[in-house]
């Protein structure tokens, strides 16, 4: 399943492997968004051979309401239904029903919310969030969780901690009382919680632990506290789970804060913001960060990084690209979605070289700088 291949001598980062049906993904891994069944402005063919992507994440939520499981279930799962091979991790949508604030409600039975689309009611239980991950024939599910906000009080982190692990108890029933639909196996993931209130991150930690989920994700950051406070949550967190399953924060976050969460020994991320800023026109680098709309580039008739392996830093002028987001015209968001993508899983793969050559400590604090420039 998962196995620890290396760590590192002065940090907390960590190689390694996680084993499915549908491939063997190697950790420190970025899951490219794929919300809806598709990693917004590129193709497949891209994602493999241009970007790398060794597994990517759909959403539970919005597969669910749109276009609905019954019709990815008759296609055969969501990797038939997007002609998609490699490995596919899908999110339980307690995140987005946590930020349905004012339209659902939490009981002890699951969350009742409506429908963003039409305003239709449905409820999400610990079972039924299993079920429809069975349907769509995710590799990796997660269990169904309340996301506390940020900040909360020590009572609402509390409460919410204990109601998330009555629902794992609950999910993770569900989940080996059940079998997989089409002929591949399937992972849980249970996610950890507790705010930013140590003794209660302890207390979740203990409790994923005791249900011998498969792997373990760190939720509830990312959610508008400061960076040190989630690396402090993040270093703290680490500390309390088994050296021997994948370690997911999910939701997290920028290349500097990659680099970071690797060395405090995170396995796994996700992020939309690769992708959604490529489409504002921010453009992530290894010197940093390129707004492309900014005047200062439409003169610039150069390509930015022509020993980078994308074909937006290496083949078009930024003059180019810039009169592509002036304009309007689709071509620049796909251009800056690719590379986007391309650069962060450069970044991972370069990580990885770097734990396995010993010298990621002296690398990536340096790295840590150049990414966090404006250019």
């Amino acid at each position: 399943m998962f196995q620890l291949l290396k760590k590192s001598n002065q940090t907390k980062a960590r190689l390694g492997s996680l084993e499915t049906d549908r491939g063997t993904i190697q950790t420190p891994i970025f899951m490219p968004v794929g919300t809806q069944g598709t990693v917004k402005a590129i193709k497949k063919n891209q994602l493999v051979a241009d970007i790398g992507a060794e597994i990517i994440l759909g959403n539970t939520y919005h597969l669910y309401l749109r276009p609905g499981t019954d019709i990815i279930k008759q296609a055969g799962g969501l990797h038939q239904f997007m002609n998609w091979e490699r490995p596919i991790l899908t999110d339980s949508g307690g995140y987005q029903i946590f930020s349905l604030s004012a339209n659902r409600e939490l009981s002890e039975d699951g969350a009742r919310f409506k429908s963003h689309l039409d305003g239709s009611e449905h409820l999400f239980t610990p079972e039924n969030v299993v079920d429809i991950q069975r349907d769509l024939g995710s590799d990796i599910l997660m269990i169904l969780d309340e996301c506390p906000p940020y900040p909360c009080d020590y009572a609402y982190a509390r409460d919410s901690m204990d109601l998330t692990y009555r629902w794992a108890k609950r999910g993770r029933e569900a989940f080996l009382s059940s079998r997989p639909q089409y002929g591949f196996n399937q992972i849980q993931f249970g996610i950890v919680q507790g705010g930013t209130y140590k003794d209660l991150r302890k207390i979740s930690s203990e409790q994923m632990v005791s249900l011998d989920f498969e792997g373990l994700a760190i939720g509830g950051l990312s959610v508008g506290e400061p960076a040190d406070l989630m690396y402090e949550i993040t270093d703290f967190n680490t500390e309390h789970l088994p050296e021997d399953k994948p370690r997911y924060l999910m939701g997290v976050g920028t290349p500097a804060n990659l680099l970071q969460c690797i060395a405090l020994g995170i396995d796994m991320f996700d992020c939309v913001m690769p992708t959604r800023n490529a489409r504002n026109g921010m453009i992530f680098t290894r010197h940093g960060t390129v707004n492309i709309r900014n005047a200062k580039w439409k003169h610039h008739h150069r390509p930015f990084d022509i020993d980078f392996p994308s074909e937006l830093c290496s083949l078009y002028n930024m003059s180019y690209i810039h009169h592509l987001f002036r304009s309007d015209e689709i071509l620049g968001l796909i251009l800056t979605s690719i590379h986007n993508l391309t650069f962060y899983l450069w970044l991972i793969r370069e990580c990885r070289q770097k734990i396995e050559q010993e010298v990621f400590h002296e690398w990536y604090q340096g790295m840590m700088e150049q990414l966090e420039k404006r250019v």
